[in-house]
């Protein structure tokens, strides 16, 4: 091999050995900076206020599953920034998205340390550079609980319209029969009457809570007495209450008045007397107290009956709820009166509560926020009507 050919052999070694070793320093340069960015805490830019304007529960996890920063409503579902994300079906979904791309999934979490107190979520997580991925947590308990409630009113709907129904038309196949029987036609008729009745006030019942869930607002909105109001409930049960054997008795304070619909608070008042009614037995007392305190009205209806359970007391105002299933048959009731009280209480911003003891009665206290007297026009000139003198009556007891 002459001169010429080792310098050829030189030179083309040289520029073998001399790529080799460029290729081996840029891939160790961009190793190196593939490694600082992974070490890097820092979040990409503007990540923070994204989350801070977020209303949904949301949180960054970086690769290691420490939580680094959070949206304000995120402490609800237990994360917290500096702390690693605990929830095993949170850490499986970001696990995914950091090596598959963006998940979603339908999770069940438990809220604290409770295991009985779980929600239904919508779970997201999509990776956002290289060490940190997205995750987002949307609540879905308030939606299931509403399409619960509605798969449940419309059951329980067709339930209890089943069975006036049915007895309508076995009743009128029943009269038919006996139309050379005179007097079975009227025994029959006179059953019929009351099925209808029955299906009237149960549609009508159906209507009014309707009414009363559809409407954002009152549409009949003016200065309502409470004394108009007390003394229409009262006097509209008071053959209930003498059928029953059960003396209604009304005292407290007189004049209040509160802003709102004076027909829907009227059935409100009535449908809480009824109840009270239906659940005492006879030679007991039913008491409908009124009084201002502070700046709210309390109409209490009181009775002596049976006295509703602790479990049951947190479903009473459920639709179609009845504590008492047999006696609730027996005295035709439909399970929608304290539904109903509790929205047209609710429409006049007010609220309901419930004091019971089995054997001792129940006392069901509408609070409303108490209004000022209307001005009386008068030809000299323009008078405030002043509340009376407070009258106190014998109620039958207070159950505070």
């Amino acid at each position: 091999m002459d001169t010429t050919q080792l310098a050829l052999l030189a030179l083309i070694s040289g520029a073998v050995i001399g790529a080799g070793a460029c290729l081996i320093v840029f891939a160790a340069l961009r190793a190196r900076e593939r490694a600082a960015r992974l070490a890097d805490g820092r979040m990409p830019e503007g990540v923070t206020s994204v989350l801070d304007a977020m209303d949904d529960a949301a949180a960054v996890v970086d690769a290691s599953g420490q939580v680094v920063a959070t949206s304000p409503s995120a402490p609800w579902l237990g994360i917290e920034p500096g702390a690693p994300l605990e929830n095993p079906g949170l850490r499986e979904l970001v696990k995914s998205a950091r090596s598959g791309g963006t998940q979603t999934e339908n999770l069940r979490l438990t809220r604290g340390r409770l295991a009985s107190d779980t929600r239904l979520v919508s779970a997201r997580a999509s990776r956002i550079g290289e060490r940190h991925t997205l995750l987002i947590v949307r609540d879905l308990s308030e939606q299931e609980r509403l399409e619960q409630m509605r798969h449940d009113f419309i059951a329980n709907t067709s339930h209890e319209l089943k069975t006036p129904v049915g007895a309508i038309s076995l009743l009128a196949e029943a009269i038919e029969l006996a139309a050379d029987d005179a007097a079975q036609v009227r025994s029959f008729t006179a059953r019929l009457s009351a099925e209808a009745d029955r299906l009237g006030r149960l549609t009508g019942r159906i209507m009014n809570l309707s009414r009363l869930q559809a409407a954002d607002e009152l549409t009949e909105v003016g200065d309502v007495a409470i004394d108009e109001v007390v003394t229409a409930a009262v006097e509209a049960h008071v053959v209930q209450a003498g059928s029953a054997d059960v003396e209604l008795v009304r005292g407290g304070d007189r004049g209040l008045y509160v802003r709102g619909d004076a027909q829907i608070l009227k059935e409100a008042i009535g449908n809480l007397i009824a109840n009270a009614i239906a659940y005492s037995p006879g030679g007991s007392r039913v008491g409908v107290g009124v009084r201002a305190v502070g700046d709210v009205v309390e109409i209490a209806v009181t009775d002596q009956g049976i006295g509703i359970a602790e479990a049951d007391q947190h479903r009473v105002f459920e639709r179609f709820y009845r504590a008492d299933q047999a006696r609730s048959r027996r005295t035709g009731g439909s399970g929608l009166g304290l539904s109903i009280v509790k929205h047209a209480v609710s429409r006049h911003g007010g609220e309901v509560r419930l004091w019971s003891q089995p054997g001792r009665g129940s006392t069901f206290t509408v609070r409303l926020p108490l209004s000022e007297a209307p001005v009386i026009e008068s030809p000299d000139k323009n008078r405030r009507r002043k509340p009376a003198t407070p009258v106190v009556g014998a109620v039958a007891k207070k159950g505070r």
